[in-house]
């Protein structure tokens, strides 16, 4: 018996990851981007954001880096694990643990 969310007479959607072919693929901006990220980034997510950062910002590298950049400073502010009692800011003051 089959789980119950397997359970449709849909056609199932197939996608074969290429891992580094993949990777490979993306443009050398978004790769240099992509290998200084702080988070764990997916080859498709970064290629649809690519793709939408470019076209906004007129096929400017430097503006969709900073792109790319600008979505990833807001999801780190909403990540707990990322705040200053774990990870603290060059030339901050120590946090007091008291």
């Amino acid at each position: 018996m089959k789980p119950k969310n397997l359970n449709s007479s849909l056609r199932r959607r197939r996608t074969r990851s290429r891992g580094m072919d993949d990777f490979d693929r993306l443009p050398q901006p978004a790769r240099q981007w992509l290998a200084q990220a702080a988070l764990p980034w997916s080859v498709p997510s970064v290629r649809r954001l690519w793709g939408k950062a470019l076209k906004e910002s007129g096929g400017s590298v430097t503006e969709a880096q900073n792109y790319l950049s600008q979505i990833e400073d807001r999801r780190l502010a909403k990540d707990t694990c990322w705040t200053a009692d774990v990870w603290p800011q060059k030339n901050a003051a120590p946090v007091s643990r008291a």
